[in-house]
């Protein structure tokens, strides 16, 4: 039977509060304060310092500004310490912008795709409010990273350089999103009154010229080649004639796509370790490389990601950007707010119970450029170079503590060479679905 919030339970609360001295403090405190700058731990804030062991060298930090481009932009500064070295300049950036108008073309068509082959799920069902809820948002995964820079190349920034829309891409989200919601309700009404299968398709295929023209309004049109000519960082000119993007990147980036895989960390009763998963109806490219995890233990996880970092290998990373993290300082770590005492009230659950209950899923990713270990070779922080400018951190790089990674951080791209054996040989079983509502299904989008 239910109970309803009566006077007896009401009279509780206020003398529970009465008798604790703390609470008024607490509440005088955040009545004129936000509450992190009430709860910062500063015994936390300066034990937790921007010095590692072990560092990546990279270029300066980028800006992704009003966008949730966090995945491509740390994917592309996988890249861009190497052609930087190649090219003898002091720092590079290749084109975020290049690769977003294709993830969005992509993403449209995949929708559309998906559409017609969910004709018959009824309005209201779970999977077609999923895939209507956000066809072309600015987040991804790992492969599908990889997907476009396997199909369309890379790009310097000077090649397509930024546009207002690339930065700060709501508005033509939105109505991008309404033209693909328009084109699925046309679509599911031409399936209801009979149409074929082939006038479905040309029906889809016709809207394709306007979701180009859309994109090359917002974002400009991508080219096909491009004049590669520079100086260096002794001010000799170089040139390297006309190139395509794909000669670009076969030209200039050494990372072998093939060879990285994508390590999860989910500790639900609901996986199983040392298994391959994807997730279903999730990704960009039709066609391209399916989303792929293997879930491993921690131990393994950390292993070859310190490993990587340790010789000299920036790591490509997913993780819940906004839990116990401050961003003007630039840190990560489990103690840095105490919130606990502000409220009177423990305030904790572990990694499996978050994602059950919703509480933490993977939001942001970031690129792993330095550890810091101890005498016995086992990690105290990580460095973290991130995506939001230079302000805050250490000129926009963040420090991040290694509790913080075992509870925060759900995945990281390594290479295969730093994987045991037997985690090896399971890349080659099939691939175990998950709904495309599961925690591990979630895009990298934090702004």
């Amino acid at each position: 039977m239910q109970t309803s919030l009566n006077d007896e339970v009401l009279q509780k609360c206020r003398a529970t509060l009465a008798a604790d001295p703390v609470a008024r403090i607490a509440r005088n405190a955040v009545a004129k304060t936000a509450i992190k700058a009430v709860a910062l731990n500063r015994d936390a804030v300066t034990r937790l310092t921007h010095t590692y062991s072990h560092t990546v060298k990279t270029g300066k930090t980028t800006s992704q500004n009003s966008s949730g481009r966090c995945w491509m932009f740390a994917g592309l500064n996988l890249f861009r310490t190497q052609i930087a070295e190649t090219l003898g300049v002091e720092d590079f950036e290749l084109s975020q912008n290049y690769l977003m108008f294709w993830d969005k073309l992509e993403k449209a068509n995949y929708f559309l795709e998906n559409i017609l082959v969910t004709l018959d799920e009824p309005v209201g069902s779970r999977l077609l409010d999923w895939l209507c809820a956000s066809p072309l948002q600015d987040g991804g995964q790992w492969d599908m990273f990889a997907a476009l820079v396997k199909k369309y190349g890379v790009v310097p920034k000077e090649a397509m350089p930024e546009t207002e829309s690339s930065s700060r891409s709501a508005d033509m989200n939105a109505l991008m999103t309404l033209k693909l919601r328009q084109a699925a309700s046309e679509l599911r009404a031409a399936h209801a009154a009979g149409a074929s299968e082939a006038e479905l398709r040309a029906q889809k295929d016709a809207l394709l010229p306007a979701l180009y023209r859309m994109l090359v309004t917002h974002l400009g049109e991508p080219p096909t080649e491009f004049l590669w000519q520079w100086r260096d960082k002794d001010k000799h000119f170089h040139r390297d004639g006309v190139l395509t993007p794909q000669e670009f990147l076969k030209k200039y980036v050494t990372t072998e796509l093939d060879e990285l895989v994508c390590l999860i960390h989910c500790p639900q009763a609901t996986k199983s370790y040392n298994t391959p998963y994807t997730i279903a109806y999730l990704g960009n490219v039709v066609g391209g490389q399916p989303i792929q995890y293997l879930n491993v233990e921690m131990l393994a996880l950390k292993a070859a990601t310190q490993a990587m970092i340790q010789e000299g290998k920036p790591v490509w990373f997913g993780c819940d950007v906004g839990k116990q993290m401050d961003r003007d300082l630039g840190l990560m770590d489990l103690e840095l707010f105490e919130y606990e005492p502000l409220y009177g009230t423990s305030l904790g659950m572990d990694k499996a119970a978050r994602l059950d209950y919703g509480q933490s899923l993977m939001t942001h990713a970031m690129v792993l450029t330095g550890v810091d270990v101890d005498e016995n070779n086992q990690p105290r922080k990580w460095r973290v170079e991130n995506s939001w400018g230079d302000k805050g951190g250490d000129q926009g790089f963040m420090a991040m503590t290694d509790s913080w990674f075992d509870e925060y951080l759900y995945e990281v791209v390594v290479e295969k060479q730093y994987l045991s054996k037997t985690l090896l040989a399971l890349l080659n079983k099939p691939l175990v679905p998950l709904d495309p509502w599961d925690p591990m299904g979630s895009l990298a989008a934090s702004v």
